[in-house]
């Protein structure tokens, strides 16, 4: 009898430690769920504004995920993806930067997509006491100094290269060049009155009251502005990458990426 008893009390123990563990489990499992994540994003720095905005309404509705930028020129970006630096998303303004990561193996072609175009335009600052009102014034002598980003890293200076070379301006103005580390640079440059006139992305200017667009420059004269955005292949986070990834192409980020000037691609 007290044998039985003894067994009938074991097995009952036994059946609460599966039900506790089996509790356990499933509460680790949810807490895995919810873990804090941290993505970071290697963005170009034309997209800042549109990337923040999209990114405090993308953190409202996933409390577990925090979203750190990482903004600067499409070349530099390109480069330190390249040597290693930790990235889970790459967010390009050229699509010969972002190709480099795909022919080398950093990013899967299925994990990417060309998602917006913008354009390139002329601005001056504010008061224009040059009086530059056409690409074409940049070759007269007050337009002393005119800002571009360095064309070998920052695409927005290799498409306004493009661009003046097409219009036969380059060899008249290529003296008169301050070259910038990205196009926020050059914006700022414009906006503090260092130089005459500079060539920024039509994005960049609309954020200013500080500058004004005079003109715009051809699309036939330069390469399609193409911003490609994809998911870096050693990403630690690859599930909230992937949320992300579909989240910026979704209507509700559309809606900011258009606020801010951009258009779809």
């Amino acid at each position: 009898m007290l044998k039985k008893k003894a067994t009938l009390l074991t097995t009952a123990a036994m059946a609460v430690f599966l039900a506790t563990a089996g509790c356990s489990s499933g509460q680790s499992s949810k807490g895995g769920q919810n873990e804090k994540v941290t993505l970071t994003v290697s963005a170009a720095a034309s997209a800042q504004d549109a990337l923040e905005e999209i990114q405090t309404n993308y953190e409202k509705s996933h409390s577990n995920v925090t979203i750190q930028d990482n903004f600067g020129s499409s070349g530099t970006l390109q480069k330190q993806i390249s040597q290693g630096a930790g990235a889970d998303l790459f967010f390009s303004a050229a699509e010969d930067k972002f190709e480099k990561l795909v022919h080398d193996g950093d990013i899967d072609k299925k994990d990417s997509t060309d998602l917006l175009k913008n354009d390139l335009v002329m601005i001056v600052p504010e008061k224009n006491s040059a009086h530059l009102t056409h690409l074409n014034d940049l070759k007269k002598d007050s337009a002393e100094k005119i800002a571009l980003g360095t064309p070998e890293s920052v695409p927005a200076g290799q498409y306004a290269k493009q661009s003046l070379t097409t219009l036969s301006l380059w060899d008249k103005v290529k003296d008169k060049v301050v070259y910038a580390k990205d196009v926020r640079q050059v914006l700022s440059y414009v906006e503090t009155g260092n130089v005459d006139a500079g060539l920024v992305y039509k994005t960049d200017a609309l954020i200013s009251k500080k500058v004004k667009i005079t003109d715009e420059a051809p699309a036939k004269t330069h390469d399609p502005i193409v911003y490609p955005v994809g998911i870096v292949k050693d990403t630690k986070h690859r599930k909230e990458a992937e949320a992300f990834y579909q989240y910026l192409q979704s209507d509700e980020a559309m809606k900011v990426f258009k606020k801010y000037g951009f258009t779809a691609k």
